[in-house]
């Protein structure tokens, strides 16, 4: 057993973790960061846009020196069909005229890093390559963690450690994931070249293009593919929700290959090279997910609190993650000063959740799950678009009226209950 006794033992070298590790660290608190991969970011995966706002908060003017890739000046979302895509695109400085409000594409292996030597300039500590085995409990109070026999004890725990956390599982603070909870994410990052990619995607240095799509990319199924581009790499994948994956016979990994070959896709990607595949749990449900966040000795933030929110025209989860770890170090902090580390004295979490973006943006996006299950979304509405494009956008030197011909073929396919339905469901998401 160890001698030592830490303030807080943090599980988990991501972004939750590290934020916290940093706050505390700052605070002269006594921190241990426990990472089970082989460094902070080696088992982390994300499409790659990370929103600034809340890492300014920990590190204002963060972007500076840490390693981004770019800064996504250019949004695109589109409803695809097997071989049709309609393109909605926004390009302006607005999007990241300030730090604030500025969103970047990055690579977690390098930015976690990075943030790991911000955590351990502040002085925190950090043990990557163990695995947790299990939380050391003690009269219903966690009072530290047991790995590969070794006993190491803290007055809390924070648990960071994704989204199907086992060690909050472990002790009953979060129940098994459901199908319809979770989704499946397979990513790859393929080099094409920094020239290439600002003359592909019409950028300039340092600019960066977040790109969603919906429909064909998961064959009408619930999720949809995505297309960072990064320096000199674009970051590409599919992200599936678990309880829809039979709704095809086709695996994540073989829509992926779908997605790269779709002819609005494969342009881009022309001449790259596959230089990292990574596949990963991604929480799916917002609100209704939520486990219990506080309890003596422990607190749960991050993915493993299910902080993470899919709107369709962008995926919320890095900041959500930052905010909570950062939240729950104050919580600690608290706690420190007052020698309470109970559940009462670390309920200062909570309530500042409360208060917090996090809280308000699930509750104010709590439909979205029920709106995203909805098959008219991933199946119908790309092949409708598809048709009105099509029809819109050709001239063939016929007679007609384009748009009654529209207003007809709408009629025909999709009745006024069902679109009532579709509208309804949108407006009780709000």
């Amino acid at each position: 057993m160890s001698e030592d006794k830490f303030d807080a033992i943090i599980a988990g070298g991501g972004l939750a973790g590290l934020s916290a590790a940093i706050v505390l660290a700052r605070a002269g608190l006594e921190v241990l960061v426990v990472e089970r991969g082989d460094y902070c970011g080696a088992k982390n995966m994300t499409g790659g846009r990370l929103y600034g706002h809340s890492l300014e908060k920990i590190i204002p003017n963060f972007a500076d020196e840490a390693p981004i890739e770019r800064k996504v000046t250019h949004e695109k979302v589109s409803l695809m069909t097997e071989d049709g895509s309609l393109d909605i695109g926004y390009g302006s400085k607005k999007l990241s005229s300030e730090p604030g409000n500025a969103s970047y594409t990055v690579l977690r292996a390098k930015f976690d890093q990075w943030l790991a030597e911000k955590a351990e300039e502040a002085g925190a500590e950090i043990i990557p390559g163990i695995l947790i085995d299990r939380l050391l409990v003690e009269d219903g109070r966690v009072v530290g963690i047991e790995t590969d026999g070794e006993e190491m004890y803290s007055e809390c725990v924070i648990l960071a450690d994704g989204v199907n956390s086992m060690l909050a599982q472990q002790i009953g603070m979060k129940k098994e994931l459901e199908p319809n909870e979770v989704a499946v994410g397979a990513k790859e990052t393929i080099r094409l070249g920094e020239d290439v990619i600002n003359q592909r995607f019409g950028l300039k240095e340092g600019e960066g293009t977040a790109w969603l799509s919906a429909g064909d990319p998961t064959l009408g199924s619930f999720g949809g593919g995505f297309l960072y581009t990064n320096k000199d790499t674009v970051s590409i994948g599919i992200v599936a929700t678990l309880c829809d994956i039979g709704h095809s016979d086709v695996s994540v990994p073989k829509m992926l290959d779908r997605f790269k070959a779709h002819p609005s896709i494969a342009p881009f990607l022309e001449g790259g090279e596959v230089i990292e595949y990574s596949g990963h749990l991604v929480p799916e449900d917002g609100i209704h997910m939520i486990p219990e966040l506080v309890g003596d000795g422990v607190l749960v933030t991050g993915d493993a609190a299910g902080f993470c929110v899919n709107l369709g025209y962008t995926v919320r989860g890095m900041d959500f993650a930052i905010e909570s770890g950062r939240l729950a170090a104050e919580a600690v902090i608290r706690a420190h000063e007052l020698n309470d580390y109970s559940k009462a004295g670390l309920a200062s979490y909570e309530e500042s959740l409360k208060d917090s973006f996090i809280m308000k943006e699930l509750d104010g996006y709590k439909g979205f799950p029920t709106i995203l299950t909805r098959r008219e979304i991933f199946e119908n509405l790309p092949a409708m678009a598809d048709d009105i494009a099509a029809k819109l956008f050709t001239v063939e030197g016929k007679a007609g009226n384009v748009i009654m011909d529209i207003i007809n073929s709408l009629a025909e396919k999709t009745s006024a209950r069902e679109l009532v339905d579709l509208i309804t469901t949108i407006l009780e998401a709000f």
